[in-house]
């Protein structure tokens, strides 16, 4: 018997990528069970299903940094509970990355990609229903938006839970307003700018060398430290809350177009954000 939950639930996170970087990304998860009827006629409960895989992805997944351990790009170090690693990028800059080990999901893989996440998900929950469960399948993908979207990840030190950890992120879609007409150029240049970015808070930057941001930080977690080229960052006078990203936004924008009312709705990953608006 076949048994599926379809949008089981998202996971927001990061990911290492040869030419991309760190890539803020978003994830809806399916999950299907194959196996033989039990004495209540089922193959599993699906409050039971529900309650396990979420628990697990939320634990495991969101809000982490995603390694693939078999990467040749990758230098990686654990140390008690610390994790400290190099990522090697194709066109020869490095980003560097350590934390608590809580911060990372180290999946056994050369990249990180659905099937392969899916697959490590798969074997890390080996045993975890009852044994009326044959098989149980994963399934990862993307929202679909037919809009502009940008993929960002960024830190919050300030949060008391996951979003504290230096390298996690989303992948979002945005809306921008103008005079209460909405502006299609305005969003794809905006996704343009956002593209795998890295959003930093400047009050986190404890260096800069040459073309080098490093940042640094004490949180509830833990210590967490980030050095990646500048070109693949933006530097913000504010932390990177969703709220503060749309405010950012708008007073750009209104600062580039005077006399016109901008309203931004952005989002952190899917189906939840804010909407800011600026004038100038």
């Amino acid at each position: 018997m076949h048994l599926f939950v379809d949008s089981l639930t998202n996971v927001d996170f990061s990911y290492l990528h040869q030419t991309r970087g760190i890539v803020g990304e978003t994830w809806l998860a399916n999950a299907a069970l194959d196996g033989a009827l039990d004495h209540q006629g089922m193959v599993c409960d699906f409050g039971i299903v529900k309650k396990t895989l979420r628990n697990w992805l939320d634990t495991e997944l969101d809000h982490r940094l995603l390694v693939p351990t078999l990467a040749p790009g990758l230098t990686l170090q654990q140390s008690g509970d610390r994790v400290e690693l190099d990522w090697k990028l194709g066109n020869g800059d490095t980003i560097t990355v350590s934390g608590p080990s809580q911060a990372f999901a180290l999946v056994t893989a050369d990249e990180i990609t659905p099937a392969s996440v899916a697959k490590w998900c798969v074997q890390q929950l080996d045993g975890i229903f009852p044994t009326s469960v044959d098989q149980l399948s994963l399934d990862f993908i993307s929202e679909v938006i037919d809009t502009p979207f940008y993929h960002y990840s960024h830190g919050l030190k300030k949060h008391d839970g996951n979003c504290q950890r230096i390298a996690h992120g989303h992948r979002s879609r945005i809306r921008i307003d103008v005079d209460g007409e909405r502006s299609r150029e305005l969003e794809s240049l905006w996704a343009t700018r956002w593209a795998d970015i890295y959003l930093g808070t400047r009050e986190d930057l404890l260096a800069q060398d040459g073309q080098l941001l490093r940042f640094a930080y004490s949180a509830r977690q833990g210590q967490f430290a980030l050095s990646i080229p500048a070109e693949r960052c933006e530097l913000l006078d504010c932390d990177t809350t969703v709220e503060q990203l749309a405010q950012y936004i708008a007073d750009v924008l209104a600062s580039d177009h005077p006399g016109k009312h901008i309203q931004v709705r952005a989002y952190e990953g899917i189906g939840k954000g804010a909407v800011a608006s600026a004038k100038r």
